[in-house]
């Protein structure tokens, strides 16, 4: 199915990118949440007349991902857990925890955002965690999981 991009999408295309994707991921995915439109004759008129408008959507969230990035990019989080014989912790440390302790220290970081392509923390330790905020836009954030 060839679809017309509204926005940078990792791994598919950047903004105005006519593509082939499976249609079971543009129908289900991509069309319903406002990234992608069908590609026909009337919407590749709709989308030359929205162009500017939707450039200037994208240039003002990479913008707002900039200016979260520069106050994350200090940021240490400690959580702390139950752990047992050798720092191996009672269950891990996910996506859900640490977006919780980032947002109890006061930093807007959504579950989706946070990137652990290791998966699940499960011993005592520091950590580099990748946040994503935007397709461009991702910072390094320290985590130091300590026991109780």
């Amino acid at each position: 199915m060839n679809i017309i991009l509204l926005e940078r999408v990792n791994n598919l295309g950047d903004l105005g990118d006519e593509v082939v994707v499976n249609p079971g991921f543009a129908r289900n995915f991509l069309i319903p949440k406002g990234v992608a439109v069908q590609a026909n004759k009337d919407n590749r008129a709709l989308f030359e007349e929205r162009r500017a408008e939707l450039q200037a959507s994208a240039n003002e969230k990479l913008g707002e991902a900039n200016s979260r990035a520069e106050k994350l990019a200090e940021a240490v989080i400690t959580i702390v857990v139950k752990t047992g014989e050798e720092g191996r912790l009672y269950g891990s440390v996910g996506t859900q925890d640490i977006s919780e302790a980032m947002v109890a220290a006061g930093f807007e970081v959504a579950r989706s955002e946070v990137r652990m392509p290791e998966g699940a923390i499960r011993m005592a330790g520091e950590y580099d965690v990748t946040i994503q905020l935007h397709s461009d836009v991702s910072v390094d954030v320290k985590v130091h999981v300590v026991s109780e």
